[in-house]
């Protein structure tokens, strides 16, 4: 999924899980795939993953 199907799902901004994946490496460790276009793919069940901690 990408960043802004992410954050559309956890109701906030796309620039927000930019901004944390830029300053720590990881969105509460979770590590997306770069493309080379320079996007950002995060895991399918990246959502989930995120409730469930």
């Amino acid at each position: 999924m990408t960043t802004e199907e992410l954050a559309t799902a956890l109701g906030m901004s796309a620039q927000s899980i930019r901004k944390r994946y830029s300053q720590t490496g990881s969105y509460f460790q979770l590590r997306p795939v770069k493309l080379p276009n320079r996007r950002l793919l995060w895991p399918a069940d990246a959502v989930e993953q995120l409730i469930n901690r």
